[in-house]
């Protein structure tokens, strides 16, 4: 099961989606783990005030991976490289787009563990 959002960047609609298949993606793509990736941009921004949170360059660039994927696996349309889709916007407020993409993680990955739960009790496991 996948989630799918749409976000606007730079004045365009543009789909985001998140499924099962998203750490594999993302680990053979860049060679890291995107839990342990999300995790660290969770607590490197400011929840209240995301404005005021401050990334530095390397979480700024697993936040771009981590959207790239994302949108990539959304529309397989998505240049091959992340510096080619990225360089298809203008500048854009990371902390803006961030939490959004953090929340729909995190949807899938509750969607996931209720589907587990419930796949546990009907099937009396």
């Amino acid at each position: 099961m996948s989630l799918k959002r749409t976000i606007e960047i730079d004045g365009r609609q543009v789909p985001f989606k998140a499924s099962a298949a998203i750490p594999r993606i993302y680990r053979m793509k860049f060679q890291r783990d995107i839990f342990r990736d999300l995790r660290a941009l969770e607590k490197a921004v400011n929840k209240e005030n995301p404005e005021e949170s401050s990334l530095d360059l390397f979480s700024l660039e697993m936040f771009e991976n981590i959207a790239y994927v994302m949108a990539k696996h959304a529309d397989p349309s998505v240049p091959d490289t992340p510096e080619e889709w990225l360089d298809g916007f203008n500048t854009f407020s990371i902390y803006q787009i961030l939490p959004q993409i953090i929340d729909l993680w995190g949807l899938n990955v509750k969607t996931d563990v209720e589907s587990k739960k419930n796949f546990a009790r009907l099937s009396g496991r």
